[in-house]
């Protein structure tokens, strides 16, 4: 059974291609840290952490993307650090205190785009009426519980939020660069418990999308080989790819933003309303929140522009649809996920990546 502590020895052992684009797309090191844990506290370590030894001799990964810089730190004793939780039914009590907030009734309860709302199966959108953007809208759920999601408004939600850009878009011709995100819950940054995502329209991209688009280019530039093919051929080569179907692939990443990131990789020129990738995403999300456990997650689609002269230019076109998802933590903690670390130097990771396939290897069904 691999670790991410095994990742040095898994690329060496890879054939040579696929060994190649390891070294070309990451940079690997693992050291160690060492403790001396004294009596008195020896028995506290065995509880909280299974064993002395595991306190005392401390494995620590770094992997870094060589061309888009994210990285991570993995730790796994971090995910058992001793943890303050509120109350076990915290959240529950969240979500049945709000019910009948405005996005409840959105009809009345939210503003208007300039467009008006466009009505889905399972959502309609609003215009946000603290913006960040120009072009800043809400696809609201048809349930109060963020959690109360299933695979046709996860689908709904994609198609409700392209068509509100394609909206935006035909108003404003400068603006196509779309983003879509969902803050799954309030400890993922979501200020209304009601279930429901955002739509951006910008003129350009944020500078995160924008990074890859550049990253990518360089790294063809570089090798002559495309970077998300690479990407995807080496997580395959890894076995940290759960789902394959259609040109869309489903894995866990190695430079993960924080616990448990999954990424849903379509094909260039793909449409994130194409049923084999709005499918792969709801199912997902779903098998994150009943086979995971996941109560509190942040999900991000990007893509290149939806004007079709800007989305073909520039390097957007070898770019596809790429959703993350990533976990947020207990919603009944009252510790924060993230520190300064997090916001300064690189992600701490708590959760192997080689652990989150094997809990969903053979169950995320594609």
């Amino acid at each position: 059974m691999s670790r991410i502590a095994d990742l040095p020895r898994l690329i060496d052992a890879l054939p040579s291609a696929e060994r190649r684009i390891a070294h070309d797309l990451f940079d690997t090191t693992v050291v160690t840290g060492r403790v001396r844990v004294p009596l008195e506290l020896r028995a506290w370590a065995e509880e909280q952490f299974g064993s002395v030894q595991a306190v005392e001799e401390q494995q620590v990964v770094r992997v870094t993307d060589r061309w888009t810089l994210d990285g991570a730190i993995f730790s796994p004793l971090r995910g058992s650090r001793p943890q303050v939780s509120a109350s076990a039914s915290a959240f529950a009590q969240l979500v049945e205190s709000t019910k009948g907030d405005e996005f409840c009734h959105p009809e009345t309860g939210t503003p208007a785009d300039t467009w008006g709302r466009i009505h889905g199966r399972r959502t309609i959108t609003a215009a946000n009426a603290a913006k960040y953007e120009g072009h800043h809208g809400v696809v609201i759920f048809d349930r109060h519980d963020p959690l109360a999601f299933d695979e046709e408004t996860v689908v709904d939600m994609l198609e409700v939020g392209r068509a509100w850009a394609e909206r935006g878009h035909a108003e404003d011709q400068q603006a196509s660069a779309y983003l879509l995100i969902w803050n799954g819950g309030p400890r993922a940054g979501g200020s209304i418990v009601h279930g429901h995502a955002q739509v951006t329209l910008a003129r350009t991209h944020y500078p995160r999308v924008e990074r890859v688009r550049r990253a990518a280019a360089a790294y063809g530039a570089k090798t002559g080989r495309a970077y998300f093919p690479d990407l995807v051929a080496l997580h395959r080569a890894l076995e940290l790819v759960l789902t394959e179907d259609r040109g869309v692939t489903t894995l866990a990443t190695l430079t993960p933003v924080k616990e448990r990131e999954l990424l849903v990789v379509g094909r260039p020129g793909m449409d994130e309303r194409d049923p084999a990738f709005a499918g792969a995403v709801a199912r997902t999300v779903l098998a994150y929140r009943d086979l995971l456990g996941v109560r509190a997650f942040n999900l991000a689609l990007h893509r290149p522009p939806i004007d079709a002269d800007r989305a073909t230019a520039n390097g957007w076109e070898a770019m596809p649809p790429v959703a993350h998802l990533v976990d947020r933590g207990d919603p009944d903690r009252t510790s924060s996920d993230i520190g300064a670390m997090e916001l300064y130097a690189a992600p701490v990771v708590g959760v192997d990546p080689f652990r989150v396939v094997d809990a969903l290897r053979g169950r995320l069904s594609g």
